[in-house]
């Protein structure tokens, strides 16, 4: 599974972390022995320091990545490797070299199974043995000179310029085409069939599969090292390789710490600076701030998990069916890594734009902004990792998360329309959306003991009209009834909101592990 790498690692640091992953109370000198014997064996020690890369960037070449791949099995020490088609999508050359490999490592003590498509002709000595199905049945299993001469008795010799390979499996490939042809090649597929059943290969083969059931003291071969690292210590490891991998993305780090930055300046250019007259705005600028920052922030958040850890979940995937470690274990290190970067992103963003609009001028009631802002923001990640964990597809995540956070500012700020005017159904679902309790705190905190003014003292009846509220508190009894009351209970909610989602990602990625793990 060559895609399945981190592409900002280098090849011996990728080696490294599966080595640690893999192995338990080994000191540091000995795993740097195992990945430098490993890298050896597969000819990568000139290309040890070389970035991986993907498909964004450039790092190294197709078949390298194979024998990366390669090498990460082997570093599990496996009596039985399976592969499926490695050298599909490299060039001959790069096949060759592949396949010549595989070879020395199965008369290396080991059981080297594979499935290949379109083989040289050069490489049909290599294999030990051949096996062609067709339709479900086995049609032939032997060494190369079996396959040749059963082949050649049936009536079928390869021409001498013809690849092996590709002439038998035509031969026994059933042609769809038309009904005619489909009906005469599976008859001469099933006459084939018939003849190895009742050839001397076939027989040979049964009887050597009766003596090695019969002998009782052939050791089990085993699939994984029972004395792995603790769940504690790969949780570790994998945190430290996710964020050496993630730590060489510049950009992304950049995007990640100024994404917040850069949404807050178009708002603070659009808004400049908030005034207490309510012939100006006052009341409708900072609802309207307040709506920017409960819906905008967590979409932040989701834009980051969308983007960043789907390929780390196909590593999971890959990775926890190799007995490496689970599910869950990746994604707690994700977490864990992130929330640094949210912590800095958020508070770059609210020193600007609390202080650059002129909220409330109280460095008591500036935490408080920024506590519900980040809360918002790492919600919004991990109700998209919730999702991640049962959904697929990144881009029906995104379109979902989207969805989920739009309905959520409509029915649980009530900045749209006043909850206690919302039909019983949304009034009900408003208590389930984290919007309604970060909505409710902020407008508190910015509204509570907040004075207005209202246009000159000579002001027309139209100008009157419009100055409804002279306090803040007004606004908030009216639109937001026992709002005040609530407001440390809505804080506790909010934040409970945070380990809630993180148990309900970690046991949605346990679910995801048993269902991989049974394919």
């Amino acid at each position: 599974q060559s895609d399945t790498l981190l592409g900002f690692l280098t090849i011996q640091e990728s080696l490294t972390y599966t080595a640690l992953l893999t192995l338990q109370k080994c000191s540091n000198d000995f795993i740097k022995k195992k990945v430098d014997a490993v890298m050896a064996e597969l000819s990568l020690s000139h290309i040890a320091d070389k970035i991986i890369g993907s498909r964004i960037f450039v790092g190294i070449s197709g078949g390298e990545r194979r024998r990366v791949s390669i090498a990460a099995q082997l570093l599990q020490d496996p009596k039985v490797m399976l592969l499926d088609e490695p050298t599909t999508g490299l060039d001959c050359l790069t096949a060759n070299q592949i396949v010549s490999l595989l070879s020395e490592l199965a008369h290396r003590d080991r059981i080297v199974i594979i499935t290949i498509h379109q083989p040289r002709s050069e490489l049909f000595r290599l294999f030990d043995k051949i096996a062609i199905m067709s339709f479900g049945e086995m049609v032939f299993c032997g060494n190369p000179m079996e396959m040749i001469t059963f082949f050649s008795d049936c009536g079928y010799s390869c021409p001498e310029q013809s690849n092996p390979f590709d002439f038998y499996v035509d031969l026994t490939s059933v042609d769809t085409r038309s009904k005619q042809r489909e009906l005469e090649t599976y008859s001469r597929v099933q006459v084939i069939v018939s003849a190895y059943k009742n050839s001397e290969i076939f027989s040979k083969g049964l009887a050597a599969i009766e003596r090695t059931k019969c002998m009782k003291e052939l050791a089990p071969i085993p699939y994984k090292n029972k004395d792995s690292p603790s769940a504690f210590y790969k949780s570790w490891i994998l945190l430290r390789r996710t964020t050496r991998n993630f730590s060489r993305d510049k950009m992304g780090i950049t995007m990640r710490l100024l994404q917040n930055l850069l949404f807050g300046l178009f708002v603070a250019l659009f808004l400049l600076r908030l005034r207490n007259d309510l012939v100006k705005g006052a009341v409708q600028d900072r609802v309207g701030l307040v709506y920017q920052c409960v819906s905008a922030l967590p979409y932040t958040g989701m834009l980051n998990a969308v983007a960043l850890f789907p390929p780390l979940r196909a590593i999971s995937d890959q990775e926890s069916k190799d007995g490496l470690y689970k599910m869950w274990q990746m994604l707690l290190a994700y977490i864990v890594h992130f929330l640094p970067f949210s912590v800095i992103s958020v508070a770059i963003f609210s020193v600007f734009m609390y202080w650059t609009t002129g909220l409330y001028p109280d460095a008591s009631r500036f935490g408080i902004f920024f506590a519900v802002v980040l809360a918002s923001h790492i919600i919004g990640e991990l109700l998209t990792l919730v999702i991640l964990g049962v959904v697929q597809n990144p881009n029906i995540v995104q379109g979902g998360v989207v969805l989920l956070n739009s309905a959520g500012v409509i029915v649980g700020t009530g900045l749209v329309r006043t909850i206690e005017e919302m039909p019983t159904p949304f009034k009900i679902l408003s208590y389930l959306t984290f919007q309604k309790y970060s909505s409710e705190i902020l407008i508190v905190n910015e509204f509570y003991g907040l004075n207005f003014t209202c246009g000159k003292s000579n002001s027309s009846t139209a100008i009157s009209a419009v100055c409804i509220f002279s306090h803040g508190i007004q606004f908030v009894d009216k639109n937001f009834p026992d709002a005040v009351s609530r407001f440390t209970i809505n804080f506790l909610i909010l934040y409970a909101f945070l380990p809630g989602l993180a148990i309900i990602a970690i046991l949605s990625f346990k679910m995801r592990d048993r269902i991989i793990g049974r394919q």
